[in-house]
């Protein structure tokens, strides 16, 4: 994939990721919240957005959505990969709703 291809892919992935954070959180905001690991703050302001500000903030080359399985003991869990597949995904999800909320500096 060349540099171009992989700017395209992120700019994709952002307007995915925005448009379906707002559906979320239009739905339920509170297991969005939950879902996507910000707090209330920045929910506010994804709701707010206007599909222009969405465009501006997609063509961005920096990611906007952030990988919250940041350690291996939860990755493990969740692929199944160690001792304890059957609770896994249950033990995952109650370790990653004590990480903290993502807020606006």
């Amino acid at each position: 994939m060349n540099p171009n291809q992989m700017l395209d892919e992120i700019r994709e992935l952002n307007i995915s990721y925005l448009l379906l954070a707002q559906q979320m959180l239009r739905e339920d905001a509170e297991a969005a919240m939950y879902r996507l690991g910000i707090g209330a703050d920045v929910a506010d302001l994804l709701l707010r957005l206007t599909a222009a500000q969405i465009s501006r903030m997609a063509a961005s080359t920096t990611l906007l959505c952030r990988f919250r399985c940041d350690d291996r003991p939860i990755l493990e869990m969740l692929s199944g990969y160690g001792k304890q597949r059957l609770l896994g995904s249950s033990h995952a999800a109650i370790l990653m709703a004590g990480q903290p909320m993502a807020t606006m500096a």
